[in-house]
């Protein structure tokens, strides 16, 4: 599998399964079925609440720790020095791991919840900071980001975020915020990569998984890879789970990547890290 670096130095998988809604039993096979078929970034967050199926999923595998990056992510709600390291704690206990590989502030402090929110976000990465340096995180990132978020960090920090992660996929690509974090060093991940589903009945991206002899999916999911952009897609249907990673045996020519870039808007999920 292709991986890209981090600008901490870790390597990173091209490709993620994402586990949100993948809770029980389910949830349990969907990981274990997805490190059987390859991927190696598993991304959980606390608000999913099924970090203890993703380590039993994980620890079902047979799969070492080492070759596997795991992802969690600290809650909006849960903001702040005080709370970071009781929160990751919490994460590791319920994975049952002794660190994780990379550790997000899921969503930023905005004027809506926070009077002083951008002293709440440079607090809250502080703690962050501390957390990476005692080695209970190899890497520390940010989650539905924007630049207006990112630059009080980037100005009190000591340890740029090694990650972005985002909506993103076709018709709803967040150019601003990619490039901004291309200039900064900072790795884009691509939460919703399928669009909500809606990619999978477009009828320009129909005719290229035709094409291609891929599916709609496929397309979507090579589409961010071939900008080094990470997908995270989710599934808990076997089926899915194996066609999602089956991605790194095709390339979109550079017409059909420009098409992609400029879909009108489909799929957005309306969330926005301003509203709420």
């Amino acid at each position: 599998m292709k991986r890209l670096t981090l600008n901490d130095g870790h390597h990173h998988p091209a490709i993620g399964f994402g586990t949100y809604q993948g809770i029980g039993e389910e949830g349990i096979k969907a990981v274990t079925k997805a490190i059987e078929i390859g991927y190696r970034l598993i991304d959980t967050a606390a608000v999913y609440r099924n970090e203890e199926e993703v380590g039993e999923g994980i620890r079902r595998s047979g799969i070492s720790r080492e070759e596997i990056i795991i992802t969690s992510k600290l809650a909006r709600t849960k903001l702040g020095a005080t709370h970071v390291k009781k929160e990751l704690e919490k994460s590791l206990n319920r994975l049952q791991v002794e660190y994780l590989d990379l550790y997000l502030i899921h969503w930023p402090a905005n004027a809506i919840n926070f009077e002083n929110w951008a002293e709440i976000n440079i607090d809250t990465w502080k703690a962050m900071e501390e957390a990476q340096q005692e080695g209970k995180i190899r890497s520390i990132g940010v989650s539905n980001f924007w630049q207006e978020h990112l630059d009080p960090i980037l100005e009190n920090c000591e340890i740029i975020p090694s990650v972005n992660q985002i909506e993103f996929h076709p018709g709803y690509r967040q150019a601003e915020v990619v490039q901004y974090c291309s200039d900064k060093g900072i790795l884009i991940e691509g939460w919703s990569p399928l669009a909500k589903g809606q990619a999978l009945k477009n009828g320009t991206i129909r005719r290229m998984a035709k094409k291609y002899g891929k599916t709609e999916a496929q397309v979507c999911l090579r589409w961010a890879i071939e900008q080094n952009i990470v997908p995270i897609p989710k599934s808990v249907n076997p089926e899915r789970i194996t066609e999602n990673f089956q991605v790194f045996d095709f390339q979109l020519s550079g017409e059909d990547v420009h098409a992609l870039n400029q879909m009108p808007q489909m799929g957005f999920s309306g969330e926005l890290p301003n509203d709420w």
